[in-house]
């Protein structure tokens, strides 16, 4: 990332974005432990157990990040260390997005999101979600 101010960290904080990544982070944690189930693997059982291998790399590091943001709301030094976890951010909000435009195509999608009105709102903040996660001004 270029040096600068993290654009990110003002939205987490300043403009209650951590809500919707926090959503998205307990997300893609359900959906890594969830993955052997997932409707595009399920008929792959070799790729399937290298999917989950990596799942499972990254599943600890999912906690790791939402401390950060928890903590990073009382302590702005914290916040700003969430730069280097954006690759991270950034996939757990593209998998929410896609599962929920999945929803009505497989119960498994349906187990995975339980608020499915919630979802549909967050629907129209992602995009705008990831442009800000992104941005840092020079």
């Amino acid at each position: 990332m270029p040096h600068g101010i993290w654009l990110g960290g003002i939205y987490l904080k300043e403009e209650g974005g951590y809500e919707l990544v926090l959503r998205a982070l307990y997300h893609y944690k359900k959906r890594l432990r969830n993955i052997r189930r997932s409707p595009e693997i399920k008929d792959a059982p070799m790729f399937a157990q290298l999917v989950e291998g990596e799942a499972m790399k990254t599943y600890p590091m999912i906690d790791k990040v939402i401390s950060k943001i928890g903590e990073g709301l009382q302590d702005p030094q914290i916040l700003q260390s969430l730069q280097s976890d954006v690759p991270l951010i950034e996939k757990s909000l593209n998998c929410y997005e896609a599962d929920i435009k999945k929803l009505g195509s497989n119960s498994f999608y349906a187990e995975l999101i339980s608020d499915k009105d919630l979802a549909s709102s967050d629907l129209q903040s992602i995009r705008s979600a990831l442009k800000r996660i992104a941005d840092v001004a020079c």
